[in-house]
């Protein structure tokens, strides 16, 4: 009994030991204000039975191009409600979001192409920065997403602390097919189910952890040049192939690759995430009536806002209750 209670304790200290390695080795590249607010976010909030928004650390991925024409939108929206969850990965500083964001604006020195190494090289620093703030959910989103913190809440307690868990909405109908490379030159024929990233996925701390040794530091980045697929696939391969876990189908992500008019609007208070682009050679978005007009916000995205949070200052008294 005592033998099982040491092996316990010096697991549980080499987990403790292991975490604090992978933050003084990220942090150690961001700006001392970046390395103070990593620091200020501590350890875990206590496990109460119930989960609190605080408890759940947002990243959001861009890059400089997309800084003022998609980032600015999110700012000025749902992540004014969730300020201090959200942290921003770019691959440039900018001075304007700096003064917006502070150290929430994490400038990574990932490459600004739109490659699969500079995407994975992004996703590494968002999952490194989330093992190093000691938070309970990890959920990634790309900057054409709106994040519904309330549905989102809703959604992650539904999930008991004890499961390993991996969310999101699949892109394809069918698991992924990838080669994976084994000893003596020889492959080996592997599928799995992946959570796009264009809709948004959470991993909860449990899962996360065990991830650590195909997706920490340089090692994410080396897993998805092995198997030759972008970030959200290799972070379905590491759940499903190497740690023998199975994605959670949510209907409640959403990206633009969908026809998003099929959401009415008494649907929309309960989705999770919602998004915007061009799909098939049209502009996709939510159909929503007013307050704005298309023209006034084509991503729908403020209108969306001001029908969940209608004391926003910048929403028309019309909608206000």
């Amino acid at each position: 009994m005592q033998c099982r209670l040491l092996r316990g304790l010096a697991g549980a200290l080499l987990t403790l030991l292991c975490t604090g390695l992978l933050s003084l080795r990220y942090h150690s590249s961001l700006s001392p204000d970046g390395a103070r607010e990593a620091a200020a976010l501590g350890p875990p909030s206590p496990l109460s039975p119930e989960l609190q928004l605080r408890d759940v650390f947002i990243t959001v991925k861009t890059t400089r191009a997309f800084h003022r024409s998609r980032l600015e939108l999110l700012l000025d929206t749902w992540v004014s409600r969730t300020r201090e969850q959200t942290f921003v990965f770019t691959d440039s500083p900018d001075e304007g979001l700096q003064e917006r964001l502070g150290s929430h604006l994490v400038v990574t020195n990932c490459s600004a192409e739109h490659s699969h190494p500079a995407l994975s090289c992004k996703m590494a620093a968002e999952f490194d920065t989330f093992l190093a703030s000691g938070l309970r959910w990890f959920c990634h989103v790309d900057d054409d997403n709106y994040v519904n913190p309330r549905a989102l809440l809703k959604l992650l307690k539904t999930f008991p602390q004890t499961r390993d868990v991996y969310l999101g909405r699949p892109s394809l109908n069918r698991p992924i097919r990838a080669s994976e490379p084994r000893p003596h030159n020889r492959t080996r024929l592997v599928q799995f189910w992946f959570a796009t990233g264009g809709a948004g996925f959470c991993i909860n701390r449990k899962l996360a952890l065990k991830m650590a040794p195909w997706a920490s530091g340089s090692r994410f980045v080396e897993t998805a040049a092995l198997i030759r697929l972008p970030d959200d696939c290799t972070v379905g391969y590491i759940v499903e192939c190497k740690l023998g876990g199975h994605l959670q189908p949510s209907p409640l992500f959403h990206s633009h690759l969908e026809t998003l008019q099929l959401l009415g609007a008494a649907q929309l208070p309960e989705q999770v995430t919602l998004s915007y682009g061009v799909f098939e050679g049209k502009l996709n978005v939510i159909k929503l009536e007013g307050p704005f007009s298309p023209e006034e916000d084509p991503s729908r995205f403020r209108s969306l806002h001001c029908l969940l949070y209608p004391d926003t200052p910048w929403c028309p008294q019309l909608v206000a209750r």
